[in-house]
Formats: C-alpha cells, structure tokens, sequence
C-alpha cells in the first residue's frame, strides 16, 4: 500500500491543496483534462488514510456506474480500507436508501424501477382518457417534475406545465404508482429528500452515518440532487458535515435531462464559507486546441472563470475546413482518416462527432461505400430490447407480485388468451384487496388476484390465467429450491418456462436468432449473482440505475472509427477528433438564445476538449436537411473563437470574412431574438425537423392558458402540440 506521502507527491500544487484541505466546503472547479478523479480518489484514500475518517462514514456519488467504479478502483488502489465507503451513483444512493426506510417512503422493499416506457403505461391506465401521446408526454412532464423536487400540490408545477389538468394527472400517476409498490427513476432521489424533511429521526442518522459527503461531475446535478445533498450534509442545521463538491460549470451540458448549471454557480452562496480551488492544469489536449475551446467558452457570462494550461505543448492548431456540400464533407472526413491508417495510425484514435443523430447517416454511407470500419454510439441500448424487458418484468414480478406494470407485459406473452380487460380485473382486485405497502407474501398480489379471478371468468380467460400462475409458481418453487445456486441458472429456467425464448426465437430466422443471443447474454450476466431475493434485487437494481449500460460484450477495443453526438462523449477522450456541421441552425441549434444559446456554447466546448493531438472542424455552404436543400451560413461559434486560432482549409464563404461575426445571420436574415415575437416567428406553414419525428409544418398556432402552442403535423402522420418559448430546443426551423 503506498504510503499519503507517495500518492501527494504525484499531484500537482492546486491538486494538491484540494486533496488536503478540510472544514469548510469546498468547491473544485476542474477544468476538461485536469485530473479530477485522481484529486477525488486521492482525497478518499488521503481521509482514511491520513486524517483517519472512517471509511463507513465517507458518501461519494457521481453519475454512471463505470463512473463510480473506476472512482472506487483507484481509490481503493490507494487505500484498501476505501473499499468500506459508499461510493455510488446518485440513483444508486437513492436506491439503497429507500430500501432501508421503505416503509418510510410508502413502498414495498422489494420495489423495482420503472423506466419511461412503464411510466407511459401506468399513466394511461391511472387516467384512460389520455391517449398514448398523450400519456407519453404527461408521463415526461411527471418525470421532469420530480427533477425539480416537485409534488403534485406543488405550487411551482405550473412552470413545468402550464395546463390545468396535470396537477391531477400527475397526482393520479403518483396514486397507481404507489399501489404498486415500486418507484420511477425521479422517485429515486425525491422519495428520499421528502423522507428527510419530514423524518427527524432519519435526518439525524444520516448525518452521523455520513461526516463526509463528496460529489463529482455536481454541474451535471438537477435541483432535486441539490436538494439532496442539502438534506444529507445538514447545511442549515449546521450538522458539521464536510462537504466536497466536483465539477466545471463549461461543461454543464445536460439542461434537456433536467441538469441545473445554477446549482454548481451559486454552490458558494448555498454552502456558506465555500473554499474555491481550480484546477486548470490540462493533462489531455495540446495549448492551440485548448486556446481555441478557451476563445468559445470565454463568450458565456454565467460561468465562474478559469483559463486552461496545457502541460502537452501548444501542438498544432485546429483546422476549420469549409467545403461546399454534406457529401464534400463525409469524402474529405474519410479520406483524411485512409490517409492517416495508410501512415499507420489505427482507426480507433478517430472520432467524428455530430450535433444530432441524423448526422451520421452520411458517414455511414460513405464509410460503408470505402470500407472503413465505424462504430456508432447511441443506437438502442441492451437493456431496452423488447426480449431482455420481457425476461427482466418476469423475474420483476417474482421480487415484487404487485408490480402493475411487469404484470401487464408478460402475462399475455405469450399468447395466453388474456385481454386487457381481464388484466385490468386482476389489478382491479388486487387494488381493492391490497395490505400495506411493503407487506405480503411471493404468492401475494397480483398472482393471488389471478387465482380468485379466474374462479369467476370465461373458460378462456379462466384457462389463460391458469396457465399463467402454474408458471409463476413453478418458477417460484425453483427459485426457493436454488438458493445455493447462481442466478444465472434461474433466469435460464425463466427464459425456458415462460415461453420467452421460444417465442423470441421463432418470430423470424434473422431476428429470432439475434433475441435468443441476447437472452443468453442477459442470462450471462446474472452469474456472479447468487439465486436469492437478496441477490434478485442486487441485479435488477445493477440494471435499472443504469441507463447508459451498453451491450454486454461488446468489444470496446475494436479497430473501429467512432461516429457519435457530443452529447454523448462526455468523459471520453480521442487523440484525433472532427466536429461537424458548424453552421448556423445546426450548432448551434436554430433560435437558440440567453442560457440555451450559453449552453449550446458549451457543448462546443466539450466537443473540442475531447481532442488529444489533432482537432478538425468542418463547415458546409450547402446542406440537404431531409429532403430541403438549405444554404447555410458558418457557426457564429466559429468568428467567436477568431480566425487567428485555426489552420483554414477551403474557401471561406464572404460572411466569414468580416473581422466581427454578423447578428447570427441566415439566409441573409438576422435571426429572431428574445424579444421578437413568438407567433412572428412560429407561424403557420413553417416547416419543422425534430429529431424523433423527422420533418413536419406547423398547422395551427394559438394561445392556451396564457402560453403560445403551435400544431405540428409530421410526414410520418404523427400530430404534436409545443410550446416554442420551452421546446424550441428540440425543433429546427427548415427554410425554404
């Protein structure tokens, strides 16, 4: 074990001071590239080690599970007795205190996550007026909601939606919710912070339990993790608790998920007597690329100040290439990276990175056309195919019998001749007949609603429902029999006896053969798990809190150039990157101004501290946008930075060069401001691209309740109702 003396001799000074100061609060403001996990693991090893703090007693949580393990690796690395510390994710955290204080809460202990596709459900089925649109939209208010800490008597709902009915629905949803027992993803952290406020008792356990409380990657932390950490670390009760926040306001990027940058910029204000130390030290990117990051980011006004220093020499600078159209674009980003693997360099140091997912089909194409080996990230996640889910609600309702939702989607899949209204009697009877929550046997529920309904049914409903509680309880006397077995033989067992695997693997020879690999991929991934209600839970909970998960044994090594958003490469670094789509109403998206535009601004940011050696960025005068052909202008990001920083490639178009960028122009026309009026610019006949919809126009405009909505109809049949002051982030004005 390497002794505090060995591990403080490898940082640098304001690494350094971070790692070893205590009392006040502390806020760590770490630039892209400067070591934060080595300063955050090195002050948990320095605690324990040094200051002898009990590990039991430290609390870090961050964002994603690879996130947490890689902090509790290197931790423990250092200081093996860091192994007994909590070090989690949020949603994880929250996770194990609700089934500590389940009862507490009003839920079962035994409670699974719902996702969003559940919450759809259970919103339709707490309000059946509500179509599935509808319901699908309500149900990512709800969730948004309770981002912010929001209940349904809330006074502040209405600035989440304005109209008068989600008050009820949302208290509706919360009422089916709970007699289920289980819990969504926001319940996760508000249950918690409602369990705080109101529990004295708890209040003061958590606050001896956890002296030290430390949160990394906190610009990312919505206002409901604010008010968490507020409840935890006892800040207005003066409960002496240490508390040690990590992050870089540039890199807040996340607002569409219900990230709050306010919470890491007024962190001085919430925690009195706040120590600030930055880290401006960058181990990642060369001085010329961070020079270029540093001019983009330095337009923000909120933000808290810093200039990085790039410890890798000034390296070359970034080059801007202007070329004439989208196709121009993916043939010179393929044949910059031929040229590159012909001289040796492999195709993973290659990254393409795009504002939106539609971007990549171009690459894909001219990839496919030259035979270059790609990955793209963010296509459906594992744990989102419809066979894993299917498998996943099966061993949901074994941990918990009054899960609604697991029981809908696989008590009539197979096929068992069992409709949605006998369903909705088994859920009916349950409701009525239910204990309290948390109480009841396995055999309880909604499988012992099935045996006293089907007593009263027709011959086919009773049949299917029979049918479906023999496999219920066989599966349920093979769990209690296999105690000392691994969970992995158990989900198998399930796979077989459901039906499930039969079932996924007959639907067609292409298809069907790809769901049964994945079923014996989820089924691979149980084995370090034991077959126990302990150990069900551990692996339902190791796959719901984690969203960003990726297939399992997916060969992340492959020689393979990377296509993805920028969103989605926060945390990642590549040694040669290309930005693409610089132009004005692609990045930054259309109309976007104050903090959206800022925000926009930051995800540039991050987009080019990816960058290791090289950095490309490309801007196209012409650009076919679904099915338009569109004359673009440069990224006003771009004269942000100055010409001075890039190497130009290509001929610069005339608005490019003036030695001030124009008023974000677009087709000639200044873009519309703040102040400009709503229904000027959102009218009637506009056409619209939105990134899940694709192309549509606007056929109706209005006001309701005070807010200006506009009707979309899309090419798909698709009718959606928005609000531009709110939405207009995810909808792309197309000019003709």
């Amino acid at each position: 074990m390497p002794d505090a003396d060995d591990y403080l001799a490898l940082l640098n000074p304001e690494q350094k001071a971070a790692v070893i100061q205590e009392g006040a609060p502390l806020l760590i403001l770490a630039g892209a590239g400067s070591g934060k996990t080595r300063v955050i693991t090195t002050k948990i090893a320095y605690l324990i080690g040094r200051k002898q703090v009990q590990p039991y007693s430290i609390l870090a949580v961050t964002f994603t599970k690879k996130a947490a393990k890689e902090m509790q690796d290197r931790a423990v690395a250092l200081e093996p007795l860091a192994a007994n510390a909590q070090i989690r994710t949020f949603h994880s955290f929250g996770s194990w205190f609700l089934r500590k204080y389940a009862e507490e809460a009003g839920i079962d202990k035994n409670f699974t996550v719902y996702d969003d596709d559940d919450m759809a459900t259970l919103v339709s089925k707490a309000v059946p007026a509500l179509s599935r649109q509808e319901a699908a939209k309500a149900a990512h208010r709800i969730a948004l909601a309770k981002d912010f800490c929001l209940t349904p008597d809330s006074k502040n709902l209405v600035d989440i939606e304005s109209s008068p009915d989600f008050p009820e629905i949302y208290a509706a949803y919360e009422k089916r919710l709970r007699s289920t027992g289980n819990v969504d993803f926001g319940d996760l952290i508000l249950l918690p912070v409602l369990v705080l406020n109101d529990r004295e008792q708890i209040r003061m356990q958590m606050h001896y339990r956890f002296r030290v409380i430390m949160v990394d990657e906190y610009q990312d932390s919505n206002v409901a993790q604010f008010k968490l950490l507020q409840a935890l670390s006892g800040a207005e009760e003066n409960a002496g608790v240490y508390v040690c926040v990590v992050g870089d306001d540039d890199q807040s990027i996340y607002r569409f998920r219900g990230a709050e940058v306010q919470n890491i910029l007024t962190f001085q204000q919430n925690f009195p007597g706040t120590e600030l130390i930055r880290l401006e030290r960058n181990y990642r990117s060369t001085g010329c690329i961070l020079a270029a990051a540093d001019r983009i980011v330095s337009n923000n006004e909120n933000r808290l100040g810093k200039t990085l220093r790039a410890e890798r020499g000034n390296g070359n600078p970034p080059v801007l290439v202007f070329l004439p159209t989208q196709d121009d674009e993916a043939a010179f980003c393929a044949e910059l990276i031929m040229k590159a693997y012909k001289k040796g360099c492999p195709y993973h140091d290659w990254a393409i990175l795009y504002r939106t997912n539609a971007q990549s089909l171009e690459f894909e194409t001219e990839f496919l056309h030259r035979k270059i080996p790609y990955t793209v990230v963010g296509s459906l996640k594992f744990y989102e195919r419809e066979e894993i889910k299917d498998i996943l609600a099966f061993l949901a309702l074994i941990a918990n019998p009054r899960d609604e939702i697991a029981f809908r989607r696989i008590v009539n899949k197979p096929a068992h001749g069992i409709g949605e209204k006998t369903q909705d009697t088994v859920v009916e009877y349950m409701k009525d007949h239910a204990g309290t929550a948390g109480g009841g046997e396995l055999r309880s529920g909604l499988i012992a609603a099935c045996r006293e309904c089907a007593k009263s049914m027709s011959k086919k409903a009773q049949r299917g429902l029979t049918d479906f509680v023999s496999v219920i309880d066989d599966l349920t006397v093979y769990f209690d029999s296999a105690a000392a077995g691994k969970l992995s033989v158990f989900i198998e067992k399930t796979a077989e006896r459901s039906g499930l695997l039969e079932y996924h693997s007959s639907q067609d020879e292409i298809s069907g053969t790809q769901r049964a690999a994945n079923i014996q991929e989820l089924i691979n991934s149980a084995v370090l798990y034991p077959c126990t209600r302990q150990g069900l839970t551990d692996f339902l909970d190791a796959i719901e809190l984690d969203r960003e998960i990726e297939i399992p044994g997916k060969e992340h090594d492959a020689d393979t150039v990377t296509l993805i958003t920028i969103h989605n490469t926060k945390g990642l670094e590549f040694s040669r990157v290309i930005i693409t789509g610089l132009e004005n109403g692609i990045f930054p998206r259309q109309d976007k101004t104050g903090s959206d535009l800022e925000e926009e601004r930051r995800l540039f940011y991050v987009g080019i501290t990816r960058a290791r050696d090289e950095l490309y960025i490309t801007s196209c005068s012409v650009r076919r946008l679904y099915g338009r052909t569109e004359y673009m202008q440069p990224s006003q990001f771009l004269l942000e930075a100055g010409k001075d920083v890039f190497r130009i490639l290509g001929t610069p178009p005339s608005t490019y060069g003036n030695d001030t960028f124009p008023a974000a122009l677009h087709d000639g026309e200044p873009r519309k401001t703040a102040g400009d009026s709503l229904s000027a610019l959102w009218c009637s006949g506009t056409r619209l691209y939105h990134d899940d919809w694709g192309y549509g126009q606007i056929i109706k405009t209005g006001y309701t309740s005070g807010e200006y909505v506009i009707t979309v109809q899309f090419e798909n049949g698709t009718c959606r109702q928005f609000m531009p002051q709110y939405q207009a982030h995810s909808l792309m004005i197309i000019h003709e």
